[in-house]
């Protein structure tokens, strides 16, 4: 990461304090804003699953500060949120890039998913959200921003990504009301960053998702696929004071691919195809 001080602080995001939860690898989204973060003076608190996860990223966040934070498990998200208050942590910003699902048997028709795989997956990737900011209500600065990870479509029936959709929708949702709720004692924001395909080590590990962003990018006007830094510069600029206006808000990053989908070059490969 960048040591380098910000020449100029547009971004009004020097000297503050903003908890980063999700970073798993350097390709991870969550690993990505926080570079960002930190190339504008910002000081990165980072919550890590467990202590395995910890020591794997031991060199990549060498002298950074780091919490074990277990979202499945509310009494580690107490125990974070207890230790920022007792170190008199005001936090400008939280990142929230945390979702898991489980596909034991491959992706499967939606009607098939299970009771336990639904429910571990809204917890982790859409409870979650609404649990920590509980637990960090104390510790946020009355202005602060929280930013999570969505999809660009709620709404596509996507089979390479199982049931996760009806997930992000429930998170996307919870957006609005957590900036209503809040609204009673802060300023705190709530947005997305409602991100398109990315080539990232978790969506690689998901059945049918490489050829879905193949895909993408062959619908994507550009003809390239979004990039995790363009995902991240998104979120970044959320958490600044200069998206003051912004909240209960998913904005999407797709490189235009919704305006895309039926590209004469696409269509006539497809058409073609049925042809033959």
């Amino acid at each position: 990461m960048s040591e380098r001080e910000p020449a100029f602080d547009f971004l009004s995001l020097s000297d503050k304090t903003v908890l980063v939860m999700g970073v798993a690898n350097k390709k991870s989204v969550a690993y990505r804003i926080a570079n960002i973060l930190e190339s504008c003076g910002v000081n990165v608190i980072y919550t890590l699953r467990s202590e395995a996860r910890r020591e794997s990223l031991a060199k990549l966040l060498a002298g950074r500060t780091t919490l074990i934070c277990d979202v499945e498990d509310q009494a580690q998200i107490d125990a974070m949120a207890a230790k920022l208050k007792s170190d008199g942590v005001e936090l400008a910003g939280l990142v929230h890039s945390i979702a898991f699902a489980d596909y034991p048997e491959g992706i499967r028709p939606f009607h098939e998913t299970t009771r336990q795989q639904f429910l571990q997956a809204i917890d982790i990737s859409a409870f979650s959200l609404t649990s920590v900011c509980n637990a960090l209500k104390d510790c946020f600065a009355n202005d602060a921003s929280v930013v999570t990870i969505g999809i660009s479509t709620t709404r596509m029936a996507s089979e390479s990504y199982g049931f996760m959709a009806p997930i992000k929708a429930a998170l996307e949702s919870s957006l609005a009301f957590l900036t209503k709720s809040f609204s009673r004692f802060s300023e705190v924001r709530f947005n997305a960053v409602a991100a398109g395909l990315l080539k990232t080590s978790a969506s690689a590990g998901i059945p049918g998702y490489v050829d879905s962003y193949l895909y993408a990018e062959k619908v994507i006007p550009r003809g390239r696929a979004v990039s995790t830094d363009e995902v991240a510069s998104t979120a970044v600029f959320l958490i600044s004071p200069r998206s003051s206006g912004i909240t209960a808000q998913s904005v999407v990053v797709d490189a235009g691919m919704s305006i895309n989908y039926f590209d004469a070059s696409v269509v006539s490969a497809v058409t073609s195809a049925d042809v033959d």
